[in-house]
C-alpha cells in the first residue's frame, strides 16, 4: 500500500476510541485540577499508555487545543447571539465577556493562551485558536470604532489579552464585585471619550 493510500485511509476504530477517551478524560482532569494536571494520570484513566497519549497529542498545548476545540460550540453560539445586537459597542463588550468565560473554563488556562498570543509561534497548537479569537475581536473593535465609540488606537490583540487577564484574576478567587470594577476600568480605557462633554 502506498503512503498516499495510507494517508487517505480512515483511522482505525481503536485509534478513534483512544483519542475520544483521551479528550474526554483530559477535559475532566482540566476541570478538576487545571491545565497543569498530570498527563500520565490522564493517560492512565483513559486506559492507554503515555506513548499513546503523546502519539495523539505530542505536547500539553496540543491536548489543550484539542479539548478547547470540543468546548468551542458554546462560544460559537454566544457569538451568533452577539452578532444580532444592533449596538457595536455593546457587541464588543458582550464578546469580551464571552471570551472571559471561555478562558475561565479551566484553572490556569489564561497563561498558555497569553503565552501563545504573545509569542506567535507557528508550531504552538494554541496559536491558531488565539489568532482566530484575536481576529474576531478585531472585527468587533473595528465595528465599534466606526460608530465612534472605541478609540482608534485600540486593537483586538490588546482586548484579547485584557479578557485573558480578567479570566486569570477570576481564577484566583477574586469576587464578582472586584471583577466588575476591573471590567469597568478596562472599558473606560478602550472607549472613546465623549467629545461633547
Amino acid at each position: 500500500m502506498s503512503a498516499g493510500e495510507q494517508r487517505g485511509r480512515k483511522p482505525r476504530a481503536d485509534v478513534q476510541r483512544n483519542r475520544a477517551a483521551l479528550l474526554e478524560t483530559a477535559q475532566r482532569h482540566f476541570l478538576q485540577h487545571g491545565v497543569g494536571t498530570s498527563l500520565e494520570a490522564v493517560a492512565k484513566e483513559a486506559g492507554v499508555g503515555p506513548g499513546t497519549l503523546y502519539r495523539h497529542f505530542p505536547t500539553r498545548e496540543a491536548l489543550l487545543a484539542a479539548v478547547l476545540q470540543t468546548r468551542s460550540e458554546e462560544l460559537v453560539a454566544r457569538q451568533a447571539d452577539i452578532e444580532q445586537l444592533g449596538d457595536a459597542a455593546e457587541a464588543l463588550e458582550q464578546w469580551l465577556r464571552a471570551m472571559e468565560e471561555y478562558f475561565s473554563a479551566f484553572n490556569g488556562l489564561p497563561d498558555p493562551l497569553m503565552a501563545a498570543a504573545r509569542a506567535q509561534e507557528p508550531d504552538n497548537p494554541l496559536t491558531i485558536p488565539c489568532d482566530i479569537l484575536i481576529s474576531a475581536t478585531d472585527q468587533y473593535v473595528r465595528a465599534a470604532q466606526l460608530t465612534g465609540r472605541v478609540r482608534a488606537s485600540v486593537r483586538g490583540h490588546d482586548l484579547f489579552l485584557a479578557a485573558c487577564s480578567v479570566a486569570w484574576i477570576k481564577g484566583t478567587g477574586t469576587g464578582e464585585e472586584s471583577l466588575d470594577r476591573l471590567r469597568t476600568l478596562i472599558a473606560s480605557g478602550y472607549r472613546q471619550r465623549d467629545t461633547q462633554a
